[in-house]
């Protein structure tokens, strides 16, 4: 089964848990002093929210979370039909997890970020896909000419 991932930056972690949990009616399946996520079944959805100033507040990236290798690799192959921009992170250690990730942007510059997670891990970690992919991004709507 896959599941919908998002993942929101915001500056007040607590008042966004109170928000989130009263919308999904259950508390964090996961909870760290900078991250927190939700594993909902109904809807079904792998929700995250952290405190990363840095990049700004709002929608950080999107994806979808993989139950196993084979929905993972299923994933990569549909981006790889089209041509879509991808950037492999095998062993990726970041959000409390260790996953295998790709990274890829839809055309208007919208990251997404399609993950099997195997096990949690202790420390935040970084996603240097994610970097890369949103930098490409980021000149893609520079380029654009629009706003």
């Amino acid at each position: 089964m896959k599941r919908l991932h998002l993942h929101i930056s915001t500056g007040d972690l607590q008042t966004s848990k109170q928000f989130y949990s009263a919308i999904f009616g259950q508390e964090p399946t996961l909870e760290r002093p900078d991250y927190i996520r939700w594993e909902v079944e109904d809807p079904n959805v792998h929700l995250a929210i952290s405190r990363q100033e840095a990049r700004g507040f709002g929608i950080d990236h999107v994806g979808i979370k993989t139950d196993t290798d084979e929905e993972l690799g299923d994933l990569a192959r549909r981006l790889a039909m089209i041509e879509a921009p991808v950037r492999d992170e095998p062993q990726a250690e970041c959000c409390y997890a260790h996953s295998d990730k790709h990274w890829t942007r839809d055309p208007s510059g919208v990251v997404w970020e399609m993950f099997h997670t195997m096990a949690e891990a202790k420390t935040y970690g970084t996603d240097p896909g994610a970097e890369f992919i949103k930098e490409e991004a980021v000149q893609l709507r520079r380029s654009s000419g629009c706003c």
